[in-house]
């Protein structure tokens, strides 16, 4: 899967929160898709003759993104290579930077300018960092944005643009309606072209394609390609059923496989941007599969139906119900355990403290029990959660900064902070303080000297190390002295505690 964005994504930082003016302010116009303009446009059945009359209607909502950022780049071609030598250490230390934009679409969703797209247009990749961000209406007026919220679990962002008159805007419609078969348009910013319309039908409503909690899309074949993220799906009727958000190509270009976050997701965390709610997401603290056929035939039970648990992570809401590994959940707070309505995704939309029934079979019987639903670690708690010292298909080719990303360029490692259950994990006394390395670039001095997934840090240059942050300091003390090597003190797995000195790499 390929996010449907332009050239790069970009990230602002910071942005106030505000609070939605709802309803019509004195002289405001309706919303563009309003049930009273849409009904003089809207034929009563079937698809229209032409899309037209439904696009110059709906079009003057939808507008253009576009973010400038400032990125870090590397002056020495072959960085993070053998050959990273051959040209010395150029730049003398000082980052080089470059300008960079990204391209995307939204559309206006009140007329005092709130504006939703995708968080991932907003959002930079890497050391960039956004230093402008403008939106251009369909009458090619450009407006200064400030970010209001931005949720990545759901990949959703809201801006804020001013203006002496009122926006054109649309509203949200009811997408739990929409059905395979039918018929819908999109608008949006495709490779940068402006405002292109293409139309398609509904694939499939609430695919999963094994994202996260918020993995549920409404598929379309209408085309969707890069700068059509953060665009509206609408329907016949005029309604906002979906945000496209992503496509499914090989090739980077649309396939006839795009997918939305529908309307009934999407609005709720909108409100709570846009009013500065804290989001908050339900957690059971388990680890589940599907239950597939194989899964099935073992335990003597339709396919297709809950879930499996792998795993009860000790101390949360699953652990103190009562729930073990083995168990196959199949509803909970009565919604059925599906494919298309999975565990996590029921359960992160359940707030926290709710207490809820939960169905499911324990050695072949079926069993109910009250649990209080716990809240959603950060994305980190859970990666220290899910870390498995063995699995080395976490690997990745590029390392994807924690921070700074001081550590990354410098010495071509992740790592988490040491927990009572990565220790557990590791084999190590409960208590022990470090950082445990996820991941390592082979072309880095780091591999060459043996660190690998699963391998601690004790200290840096003697200094004792309890976080991430704490090896990040010791790195930059380490380059402002001027020197080119840290002195780790570390532990491989199921070996003996060592010090080993790790020559940092130009990370110009």
């Amino acid at each position: 899967m390929r996010y449907s964005y332009g050239i790069t994504s970009a990230l602002l930082l910071g942005g106030a929160a505000a609070t939605l003016i709802t309803g019509f302010p004195a002289g405001a116009q309706v919303a563009q898709n309003d049930d009273r303009a849409m009904d003089r446009i809207v034929p009563k059945q079937g698809a229209p003759t032409s899309f037209a009359d439904l696009t110059a209607q709906l079009q003057p909502a939808v507008v253009n993104i576009a973010t400038k950022q400032r990125v870090q780049v590397s002056q020495n071609p072959f960085q993070g290579t053998p050959f990273a030598d051959l040209f010395g250490n150029q730049g003398g230390g000082t980052p080089a930077t470059r300008e960079a934009q990204s391209l995307g679409s939204g559309f206006i969703v009140s007329a005092d300018g709130y504006v939703v797209t995708n968080n991932h247009v907003i959002t930079a990749d890497g050391q960039g960092k956004v230093e402008e961000i403008s939106v251009t209406t369909a009458d090619g007026t450009e407006y200064p944005a400030t970010l209001v919220g931005s949720d990545a679990d759901s990949d959703l962002a809201v801006l804020k643009i001013s203006g002496k008159n009122d926006f054109p805007f649309v509203h949200f419609g009811d997408s739990k309606h929409a059905r395979v078969g039918d018929w819908v348009i999109a608008i949006g910013n495709p490779f940068g072209l402006g405002g292109t319309v293409t139309s398609g039908i509904v694939s499939a409503v609430y695919r999963a394609t094994g994202g996260g909690a918020y993995d549920r899309f409404i598929q379309t074949d209408a085309s969707i390609n890069r700068g059509n993220s953060g665009g509206p799906l609408f329907d016949m009727q005029g309604n906002v059923i979906g945000i496209n958000n992503a496509i499914f190509s090989p090739s980077g270009g649309s396939v006839g496989i795009g997918f939305a976050i529908p309307a009934d997701t999407a609005e709720p965390i909108v409100q709570k941007l846009i009013s500065g709610e804290e989001i908050l997401r339900g957690y059971l603290g388990v680890q589940i599969n599907p239950v597939s056929e194989d899964f099935a035939d073992a335990l003597g039970i339709p396919a297709n139906r809950g879930e499996f648990i792998q795993r009860v992570e000790k101390g949360e809401p699953a652990d103190k119900a009562g729930l073990q590994a083995g168990d196959v959940v199949l509803k909970v707070n009565g919604k059925d355990i599906t494919p298309d309505q999975t565990l996590s995704f029921i359960v992160a939309n359940i707030p926290p403290g709710t207490r809820v029934p939960l169905e499911f079979i324990r050695n072949g019987k079926r069993e109910t029990v009250q649990l209080v639903v716990g809240r959603r670690p950060s994305a980190e708690q859970l990666a220290s959660q899910r870390f498995d010292p063995s699995n080395n298909n976490d690997q990745q080719d590029s390392l994807a900064p924690a921070g700074s990303g001081l550590v990354e360029r410098a010495l071509g490692i992740q790592a988490l902070a040491l927990t009572p259950q990565i220790s557990r994990q590791l084999g190590l006394t409960e208590g022990t303080s470090g950082v445990v390395v996820t991941a390592v670039d082979p072309n880095s001095d780091a591999a060459q000297k043996g660190l690998q997934r699963g391998t601690v840090i004790y200290q840096a240059n003697y200094r004792d190390i309890a976080s991430p942050k704490d090896l990040e300091a010791a790195v930059s003390a380490v380059k402002s002295e001027g020197r080119e090597a840290i002195l780790l003190r570390l532990q491989p797995r199921g070996g003996p505690t060592i010090s080993a000195p790790i020559r940092l790499r130009n990370d110009n």
